[in-house]
């Protein structure tokens, strides 16, 4: 029903009616499909959604986005590849307040991609550092896809925000290392260039007043669930407050700014209910048929070490990730992977923060990746879609890098969330 095109909250929601008519005793069925709705729906831990959506829009609307990127240029140096670790740096920041990874993509292609073309860098440079900075989003909090991950999987929010932490920042970092050494390697790639410079003083003036109050949204938003101060619901609300509070002070809040951001709020907010609404009965009528237990007795019966069973998962969800929406591959596989992973004795969280980062390799791998066509609608005939396959699949190599080492080393993803 997905590959027809219709929307998967309506083709979920069909399948789920079909089957809860056919296994759950018809009419009756029906009836507890209603009831599963409304008690999914009436619960606070899906709060964090619409309020984290609206955190964001609010930036990305009043223009104070493109403010602290501009900052952030100035403070960097004539260094190789430098406008590759702007899109980085930046990637990292947009991630930390809007938590979506094609609006990130979007956002850093428009503003940065006309600057690389005009300083010469390749086509291999200019995609590659936007593509993996957008992925970002995803694996640094706030995430909307760790939320939702969360709340279709039944796993601590707050745990799972925490986790993707390190091995967000540790991505941002790779990706550095790959840029600075692959123009070391061949300087042809980004061209140097004379930068104007920027009295120290106005740097600091600038880092104070535009990126010094976004670390305070920050902290608003994770320092307060990390320490126990507040939920997820509770400390999404205050990165609202937080980022209004920053509009007055910049003289950016206007009415119109609002407004759009609240029906854009709605509008994606409306859409991520339905989608979470059809995929509790669906892990009900998985149960109810049988389905689950058996999947459970078959993987805890085979003679592999669980980690192996975790790393087919990650191969099937890698797989769909080439041909599927990434909300799409969550409701079909959490919930079939989530019990076998209790019954093996793994912990959810540790799982969870994997399947993001697997999900994020599944924007911008080829052929259906959304980043993917997001960056040629930005870049338009500059660029082939086979040059961005390419450019992203650096980035990619290192996410499975990435990955590996989670998979390898649970305290990667761990430490963190038992430090809470």
């Amino acid at each position: 029903m997905m590959a027809t095109g219709i929307p998967i909250a309506f083709a979920f929601l069909t399948v789920v009616l079909i089957g809860a008519y056919a296994l759950l005793g018809g009419l009756v069925g029906l009836e507890q499909v209603i009831l599963s709705i409304t008690s999914t729906m009436t619960t606070f831990t899906l709060l964090p959604i619409p309020l984290f959506i609206l955190m964001g829009d609010l930036m990305v609307q009043s223009g104070i986005g493109m403010k602290v990127i501009d900052v952030l240029n100035k403070w960097l140096g004539k260094v190789p590849g430098r406008l590759g670790l702007l899109s980085v740096l930046s990637g990292t920041l947009l991630a930390t307040l809007t938590g979506a990874s094609m609006a990130s993509t979007a956002t850093l292609g428009s503003v940065l991609v006309p600057e690389m073309k005009k300083r010469g860098y390749s086509n291999f440079m200019t995609i590659g550092p936007i593509l993996g900075s957008g992925g970002l989003a995803i694996m640094i909090p706030p995430s909307s896809l760790a939320i939702i991950l969360g709340a279709i999987g039944e796993i601590s929010i707050g745990s799972i925000l925490v986790a993707i932490i390190v091995p967000g920042v540790l991505m941002g970092l790779f990706y550095c290392a790959f840029i600075i050494i692959a123009c070391l390697i061949n300087p042809s790639m980004a061209p140097s260039y004379d930068v104007a410079p920027t009295p120290f003083l106005v740097k600091v003036v600038e880092f104070l007043r535009y990126v010094l109050p976004t670390g305070i949204i920050i902290f608003l938003v994770i320092g307060l669930i990390f320490f126990g101060v507040a939920s997820p619901s509770e400390s999404a609300a205050s990165g609202v407050v937080g980022m209004l509070i920053l509009l007055v002070y910049y003289g950016r809040f206007k009415w119109t700014v609002l407004r759009e951001s609240l029906r854009d709020t709605l509008k994606i907010t409306g859409m991520v209910f339905m989608i979470i609404a059809g995929s509790q009965v669906y892990s009900q009528i998985l149960a109810f048929s049988g389905a689950t237990q058996g999947l459970i007795e078959y993987s805890t019966q085979l003679n592999l070490p669980p980690i192996m069973i975790v790393m087919l998962m990650q191969v099937v969800i890698l797989i769909m990730g080439c041909f599927m929406d990434p909300v799409g591959i969550m409701l079909i596989t959490l919930p079939i992977f989530m019990p076998v992973i209790r019954s093996l004795g793994l912990s959810d969280v540790w799982f969870a923060a994997i399947m993001l980062l697997n999900i994020e390799m599944a924007m911008i791998t080829p052929p259906f990746g959304m980043c993917l066509f997001i960056m040629k609608g930005v870049v338009g005939e500059g660029a082939s879609m086979l040059e961005i396959y390419k450019a992203g699949a650096a980035f990619v190599g290192l996410q499975v890098l990435i990955m590996a080492i989670m998979l390898v080393y649970p305290p990667v993803v761990l430490w963190l969330p038992s430090a809470m």
